[in-house]
């Protein structure tokens, strides 16, 4: 989404993908031609797998969330990807740190690296305040829900897909407009929850940090983890 407006100033074409979503629409998108592919990497090796894709020519590899990816488990996936790039081509690695096999992906897939670091933003630190609740565990779905009833914004965090729906469901049956967000859905169905809780229709969005990660919402009121 956010490069389409520049793909279309500089008449690029890009191909979006990802599971969840139709793979014949995409094999078609990739047949036509795509100068910008952006995938996740299970799908984009199924694509491969079916002759609908080929990374041969590809010139610039951008690897983003380079740590994530490595705890996630999906590193042997991304290494068999970089092995089908061109060698000579440019690599960009986006990674919070440089341990957990991100340092052997650097070693053995960058050469000659120049490495660019940025200090974390404080910016959100001095607008945002710090509460922690120590509630007994038979109080701990009333106080939930008493939060999630709060007005403005929210968003809770929990460990599991499971938990995640379970507190929806919990949420929407006292009246509270809440929707989970998980790796569990597909991605139309994410993308239509997110869509509601930026509008407003969804007022809580109760989802597991996978899910949530990359994700920008404005004017968000409340976290809680």
């Amino acid at each position: 989404d956010a490069l389409t407006p520049y793909a279309r100033a500089l008449r690029l074409r890009i191909a979006t993908v990802v599971g969840g979503l139709s793979i014949g629409r995409q094999a078609s998108a990739l047949r036509g031609g795509a100068e910008v592919v952006v995938a996740t990497p299970g799908r984009l090796k199924d694509l491969i797998d079916r002759d609908d894709c080929r990374l041969d020519q590809v010139a610039v590899t951008v690897l983003d969330e380079a740590d994530q990816m490595a705890d996630m488990g999906f590193m042997p996936q991304v290494t068999r990807l970089l092995d089908l790039v061109r060698p000579d081509g440019q690599r960009l690695l986006f990674s919070a740190t440089l341990d957990r096999n991100v340092d052997r992906l650097v070693r053995n897939y960058l050469h000659d690296p120049v490495v660019h670091s940025v200090d974390p933003s404080a910016g959100a630190v001095t607008t945002m305040d710090h509460h922690v609740l120590h509630v007994e565990d038979e109080d701990k779905h009333a106080t939930t829900t008493e939060i999630a009833a709060r007005d403005g914004r929210t968003i809770m965090f929990l460990d599991t897909k499971h938990a995640a729906d379970r507190l929806a469901k919990k949420l929407l049956a006292v009246g509270v407009r809440a929707a989970s967000l998980h790796g569990g859905k597909s991605q139309s169905q994410r993308t239509r929850t997110l869509t509601q809780f930026k509008d407003g229709h969804v007022r809580v969005l109760v989802a597991t940090n996978v899910a949530a990660r990359g994700i920008h919402v404005d004017n968000l009121d409340l976290v809680v983890n």
